[in-house]
């Protein structure tokens, strides 16, 4: 094995070396698609199953409140105490009060349950990101591919298993909230009056007793349901603590934002990313991403899923978007290669621009299912669009800082989901539709002014070729030498 030298000895990585990061990879790919079964699939429920005085979505705003909490005061300090993989699998476990409180839903076992899941997160997806980043600077030592290309690659592969999460979060839950059920004609004649005068962009937080497609399902369903998702919850923390490398594997001595400082000045590493023009102007469309999964998630699975066609219809309705959005998160990654990001990113925002606009005119009924996943699945097909290149453009932009700069990119997501949620109860569909469309415009602009002045190309990028290392344990070394 050659190596060089900076002052000390470097080792190069081998060729077979890459093998073994896509297992890394493939690995909390997996762990995160069955975490997020659980989670996607509660989720989704919440705004229909706990409606009664908005607990449901009151408990999705505590999430992401805390979340942003924990964005700005936990992630490099649990990342620097544990490292990245041990970090990932003690933050799944912060999940599981939330599917327990499934079991007995009231404002005092669901809004703690759901602080203690916006805890977890800040840490658990600052060290996915962190993990994701640094080993595609190990991958590029041994392609011919650059670290920008491959970082989008694997992220792009990271969340086609995320939003697969998706589909079996939601298969669970619609196959036992639908075994059994059939409507009757005579409930569809009603419901068609109630639905074309309430459901849609016109939808106010319609009460069952006046829409009978919004009663809850049967309690027992319900702890069926929550049974499942524990399941999955512990073993993805599993997979994680037996099946992913440490990420000192592939450290090369970097200086970034966790590494060699005290966790105060970590944390003022984070804040001070905000001082940064690039990291204000891709603000906005942070918050856009986290605003626009709230309102699929809660308000169109309420307004118009729940509203007018019933709850059990969500899961199916929602494994369409998982699909698309898997496929598209995965597909993007060689279209950028080919493309750029420019142009997909324009693709992004003139597609969910006429989404909205054909929410805002779309009166749904029961027999429009088609429409239903029509609009679930370019929903998605847009989000891992942002997804995927927000997310890459986080690393690209401060590397050596991916730490701190992943923790801001979940701090205004964060915010952005739960500014959603907070106002969701209180506007009625059409007001929160209008609310997007500006947000939108605006993230778009700031990132359009990032490419215009070429801050992307002024960034000089680590060669990672010249500078990496494979820290192997001793019994390697040894061996080796």
């Amino acid at each position: 094995m050659t190596s060089h030298t900076t002052g000390s000895p470097r080792r190069i990585f081998e060729k077979s070396e890459r093998w073994r990061i896509l297992k890394n990879i493939l690995m909390i790919g997996i762990a995160f698609m069955i975490q997020f079964t659980a989670f996607m699939g509660a989720s989704n429920l919440q705004s229909s199953i706990n409606a009664d005085d908005s607990l449901g979505t009151s408990t999705l705003a505590a999430i992401y409140g805390s979340l942003i909490f924990s964005n700005v005061f936990l992630p490099v300090l649990m990342i620097s105490f544990l490292g990245c993989k041990w970090t990932i699998s003690v933050s799944f476990m912060a999940y599981i009060p939330f599917i327990a409180a499934q079991f007995y839903p009231r404002f005092y076992t669901m809004i703690p349950a759901g602080l203690a899941v916006g805890l977890g997160g800040g840490p658990l997806w600052c060290a996915k990101c962190t993990y994701l980043t640094v080993v595609s600077e190990a991958y590029a030592t041994i392609s011919e591919l650059g670290a920008d290309v491959i970082v989008t690659r694997f992220f792009g592969l990271f969340f086609m298993f995320y939003q697969m999460a998706q589909v079996w979060g939601n298969l669970i839950s619609s196959a036992v909230l639908s075994y059994g059920m059939e409507a009757t004609p005579v409930a569809l004649a009603l419901n068609s009056t109630i639905v074309a005068e309430t459901c849609g962009a016109n939808f106010c937080n319609t009460k069952a007793t006046e829409n009978p497609n919004l009663t809850p399902p049967p309690v027992e369903r319900i702890h069926l349901i929550s049974g499942i998702y524990l399941g999955c919850m512990v073993l993805a923390s599993l997979i994680v603590a037996l099946g992913v490398d440490s990420l000192s594997r592939y450290d090369r001595g970097r200086t970034g934002s966790a590494t060699g400082q005290s966790g105060f000045k970590l944390l003022v590493v984070t804040l001070k990313l905000l001082k940064e023009k690039r990291q204000l102007l891709i603000l906005p469309i942070t918050m856009f991403i986290g605003a626009e999964q709230a309102f699929l998630f809660a308000d169109y699975n309420a307004s118009f899923v729940s509203c007018a066609w019933g709850i059990s219809n969500i899961g199916y309705v929602m494994i369409c978007y998982g699909v698309a959005n898997a496929i598209a998160a995965l597909a993007t990654g060689s279209i950028v290669k080919l493309t750029g990001r420019i142009p997909v990113v324009i693709f992004a925002f003139i597609l969910h621009l006429a989404i909205i606009i054909a929410l805002l005119y779309w009166r749904p009924s029961p027999d429009q299912g088609i429409v239903f996943f029509l609009m679930s699945g370019l929903w998605g097909i847009c989000d891992a669009i942002w997804l995927v290149q927000v997310n890459a453009l986080s690393g690209i932009l401060f590397p050596g800082m991916e730490e701190a700069a992943y923790s801001n990119f979940r701090l205004w997501e964060a915010t952005g989901s739960v500014l959603a949620y907070a106002y969701s109860p209180y506007l009625c569909t059409s007001t929160k539709l209008y609310a997007l469309l500006i947000i939108l415009a605006v993230g778009v602009i700031g990132y359009t002014i990032i490419e215009v002045t070429g801050t992307i190309k002024k960034i000089t990028l680590i060669d990672p070729k010249t500078d990496f290392e494979l820290v192997a344990n001793t019994d390697q070394t040894t061996k080796e030498s």
